[in-house]
């Protein structure tokens, strides 16, 4: 916030002295004066124009994160659900934009009737499970922002194109990123990205690393989600040296979910 204060300050001092030359070369009809007015002018607008982001160290989001964590594992382990969570794709959902996880209560069950699922419910009867956000969903969000559009109007290849430049260059958050996709299965490997520390965490907590995944999982399967228009869930996350690989399972909507 110093940082901010001073480059106002500098940027309101230049615009200033850039109207007085511009002004003083009008009374003395100097040429010099109206480049120097115009320059100065132009660097205090600039200078007012562009604001500095906030930053926040990734240690305090990481700290956020673990509580978030620690509270989703606790309620999947109260209700005692045993199947993987899935990703759920905007036709399923009132909002399009939105996303959201559906755990059956045990595997081998059917995915809920749209007319079942609403964003405010935690529990669904027919079939048997519950509702969460995704932990990723803002971050999905923040990606969309970027993209400048939604994710439900693109399609696989475009985050396969996307996603390393959004990565690697505009976020600078990997240092490498590979998409690949087999039959109905997508493998994404991220090379030391700046998610490693609570994805380790996840790992702690069985039950949400099997079935939600660590907030940068997440987010990938909401982008999925969205870019198929199909169920997604994650079927398997694992460390390999600097690089963590995710496996992905692009369901059919008319098949049930299998261990």
């Amino acid at each position: 916030m110093e940082q901010f204060k001073i480059i106002r300050i500098i940027a309101f001092a230049t615009l200033i002295l850039g109207l007085i030359s511009l002004a003083a070369s009008a009374f003395y009809a100097s040429s010099i004066l109206v480049f120097i007015g115009l320059g100065l002018t132009f660097w205090g607008a600039i200078l007012l124009y562009i604001t500095p982001t906030k930053h926040v160290k990734l240690e305090l989001l990481n700290a956020t994160a673990r509580s978030t964590i620690a509270n989703i594992e606790k309620l999947i382990a109260n209700t005692q659900s045993s199947g993987k969570g899935i990703y759920l794709p905007p036709k399923y959902l009132e909002d399009p934009e939105s996303s959201l996880i559906f755990i059956p209560a045990e595997a081998d069950q059917t995915l809920p009737k749209p007319e079942e699922i609403a964003e405010e419910k935690l529990y669904s009867e027919k079939p048997k499970g519950m509702f969460l956000m995704p932990p990723g969903l803002a971050l999905s969000k923040m990606w969309e922002k970027t993209f400048g559009t939604s994710l439900t109007r693109t399609d696989l290849n475009y985050l396969q194109y996307n996603l390393p430049k959004l990565f690697i260059k505009t976020l600078k958050i990997a240092k490498d990123i590979d998409v690949k996709k087999e039959s109905n299965t997508v493998t994404i490997a991220i090379t030391k990205h700046v998610f490693n520390e609570i994805c380790q965490e996840t790992r702690k907590h069985q039950k949400t690393h099997e079935s939600i995944g660590c907030p940068l999982c997440s987010a990938l399967a909401c982008a999925l989600a969205k870019a198929t228009g199909k169920p997604v869930t994650i079927e398997k996350e694992e460390q390999d040296g600097e690089t963590t690989r995710i496996q992905y399972r692009i369901m059919e909507d008319s098949k049930q979910q299998t261990k």
